[in-house]
């Protein structure tokens, strides 16, 4: 279910997203096999054959709560869904995103054992959106896995960032970023790795 909200001020930006040349290719190749091995909870709900995400978008009233991949196979009418929750606000710009992002996202939800929706701060990015963000901050990487649809900046509202943020990064399933001072987690499904 997709509920439109008008059109808002551009999210925050995280500062480490991404890698270049082999090691980003490499880490994306390490990224797609941990994302195949979903612990916990998770792994006997994928044996079940469906994984479930909920999300709401921070600074819009969009909100994604259903069913996202199903007898072996991602539906394509909740990723376009999903794409739309996770598009560029400030542009107004959907990209199709990565479902491996939603497939980490959907693991560290089943180890928090966590019913509520995240809350996305940001999603996707076009190249000028970063390079805007660049400019007036200089943490922005040049290269953020946000760009290509790969990563999010979210929160589990009256969960703690920095327990999510440990639990995410002892699953290995991507990049993880903590941002205390803002209170949310970056997640994404690159390359192992942590700031």
């Amino acid at each position: 279910m997709r509920v439109f909200g008008g059109k808002r001020p551009a999210a925050p930006a995280c500062d480490c997203c991404g890698a270049t040349g082999r090691r980003n290719l490499l880490g994306a190749g390490l990224g797609l096999l941990a994302c195949a091995a979903v612990p916990g909870r998770a792994e006997a709900q994928a044996a079940r054959g469906a994984r479930r995400l909920t999300v709401r978008r921070a600074y819009t009233s969009d909100f994604f709560s259903g069913v996202y991949f199903a007898d072996g196979r991602y539906v394509a009418e909740a990723l376009k869904e999903l794409d739309w929750v996770f598009r560029d606000l400030s542009r107004e710009e959907v990209t199709p995103m990565d479902p491996r992002l939603f497939d980490v996202m959907n693991a560290v939800a089943a180890r928090m054992e966590a019913t509520e929706a995240f809350e996305v701060i940001s999603g996707y990015r076009a190249e000028e959106t970063n390079a805007a963000l660049g400019r007036r901050l200089a943490r922005v990487s040049t290269v953020s896995l946000h760009m290509s649809g790969m990563a999010g900046d979210m929160r589990l509202p009256g969960r703690d960032s920095v327990g999510m943020a440990r639990l995410a990064a002892t699953m290995g399933l991507g990049g993880v970023g903590l941002y205390r001072r803002d209170g949310f987690v970056h997640l994404d499904c690159g390359q192992s790795r942590r700031w």
